[in-house]
């Protein structure tokens, strides 16, 4: 309902009812927030078995009208959530008219799977209506003969702006740019501007945040965010108006650089130059999303020494990621199991060690990898530099060293109830030993790859089993010959 201009305060007659209703849409509001735990994104399991089951029935009508307002997103969702078999069927059955936008939400090792069934025809028109940025990273994992097809399908104007940003780098900026953008010279006014949008909606960006302000050479002088447009009268100059320090981001920059400068200024978007400083493109928060959980899932799969595999991809793939590191720790264990033999002796004759020597390596293992993905991000995020870098140490150390004497009376106290009052001893100070060499070492070796060159996550934690394994066995078996025999 629309207020009349000319009766500013009229009370509209429906009002009345309206109020005496509110409480009661007030109340039912809390109790579903208080009572109730709505999934407010993605696809029901329920939805998913009720697709299955239309699938199996071949109830193709009736399956079309209940995905048909789904976003593209839950659609993706879906199509995740499906056998092979079931997501293949979906897929045929989107064909005639599917979503582009669809793919860009696939994990992307399983858009390859779906990507597969179409022609290159099909992909072409499925790309055509998307942002070039999203277009690229469709195409790029294409194998050569079918981005060569898919490419020759797209309209001409789109081709060649797909293929400009596929000649930069994977993982920069070049690469995650969207071309549409709004540009406008600096003598215009808001109004002229305005006008400008208008006209020219159909080959605007669908989303744009940020007007930038070129010179004759097409370089980039400033910005004007769009709140700031709207508010100014039509004869106000866009030079008066213009933020003259705008984050500019070269089309070679890394994408986590892009995402580290969006982090760290609260961008909403920032343009993208070339060598010489002309405006060729745009990077808006939404692919800064995009970017942080990529370089976020990265860092967790080297921590862990997955590769790039993941949940979709094919068993071959995801075990051989895996074989290599597996046979670095292999070598790693026997070094550790040389450093057990060292001390055959003392364990045949104290039994008890044997039983108490898992302890100590897996609390110092544990407590290492702690302190490794804290500087590890630390580390990605740009938090930890040259210029802080003692002083976390020096934290990481004392945490180790708190927490070491915190579980060495509590495991020396069970060890003199269980086994003898001197073994409490050795393994409480091994405890202490350890878990401070885990805080040293967790904080130590990504500082130390990273100033080599290499990627910490996907070295430090081999390393650091491999210290904290040797380290404890050594001070709990070295301490038990020395005091007990």
């Amino acid at each position: 309902m629309h207020a009349d201009p000319q009766e500013p305060n009229r009370i509209p007659d429906d009002e009345p009812q309206r109020a005496a209703e509110r409480p009661h849409q007030l109340r039912e509001a809390q109790l579903r927030e208080e009572g109730e735990e709505e999934r407010r994104y993605g696809v029901e399991p329920e939805f998913v078995e009720e697709v299955v089951a239309h699938l199996r029935d071949n109830r193709r009508e009736e399956l079309r009208a209940e995905i048909a307002d789904l976003h593209p997103a839950d659609v993706a969702d879906l199509i995740e959530q499906l056998g092979h078999d079931e997501r293949e069927a979906l897929v045929g059955l989107l064909r005639p008219d599917f979503d582009g936008e669809v793919l860009s939400y696939l994990n992307p090792d399983l858009r390859e799977e779906i990507v597969g069934l179409f022609e290159p025809k099909e992909l072409a028109a499925a790309v055509a209506d998307l942002d070039t940025d999203d277009a690229v990273d469709v195409i790029e994992d294409l194998d050569e003969e079918t981005r060569r097809e898919v490419l020759e399908n797209l309209p001409a104007a789109d081709r060649a702006l797909v293929q400009e940003n596929l000649t930069y780098d994977e993982y920069t900026a070049g690469r995650l740019m969207q071309r549409d953008l709004v540009a406008v010279p600096l003598f215009w006014t808001v109004g002229k501007t305005i006008d400008y949008v208008r006209a020219a909606s159909d080959d605007l960006p669908e989303d744009f945040y940020d007007i930038f302000v070129v010179d004759p050479m097409h370089r980039v002088v400033g910005a004007v965010p769009l709140s700031r447009l709207l508010r100014q009268k039509r004869s106000v100059r866009i030079a008066d108006i213009v933020t003259e320090e705008v984050d500019t981001i070269p089309a070679t920059m890394d994408q986590e650089e892009v995402a580290n400068l969006f982090r760290q200024y609260a961008l909403v978007s920032a343009p993208v130059v070339d060598a010489g400083g002309r405006l060729i493109g745009v990077i808006t928060v939404d692919d800064v999303v995009h970017i942080i959980d990529e370089e976020a899932e990265d860092d967790i799969r080297k921590l862990g020494g997955v590769g790039d595999t993941g949940v979709f991809s094919g068993i071959r793939d995801i075990a051989r990621s895996r074989v290599w590191w597996l046979a670095v720790n292999l070598v790693t264990a026997f070094i550790a199991s040389g450093v057990i033999s060292l001390f055959e002796g003392t364990i045949s004759q104290i039994v008890a060690l044997a039983v108490l020597m898992p302890i100590v390596a897996s609390m110092g293992g544990n407590a290492g990898t702690q302190t490794l993905t804290v500087v590890v991000r630390a580390l990605a995020t740009r938090e930890l530099s040259s210029s802080n870098a003692l002083r976390v140490v020096g934290k990481e150390v004392l945490v180790g060293l708190i927490n070491g004497v915190v579980f060495a009376v509590l495991v020396g106290l069970i060890a003199w109830t269980w086994f003898s009052p001197m073994i409490g001893v050795v393994i409480a100070c091994a405890m202490v030993i350890n878990l401070f060499v885990a805080g040293l070492f967790g904080a130590l070796l990504p500082l130390g790859l990273d100033k080599l060159g290499v990627d910490p996550a996907v070295a430090s934690a081999v390393f650091l089993t491999t210290v904290t394994d040797v380290v404890g066995f050594f001070a709990f078996l070295g301490l038990a010959a020395a005091i007990l025999l």
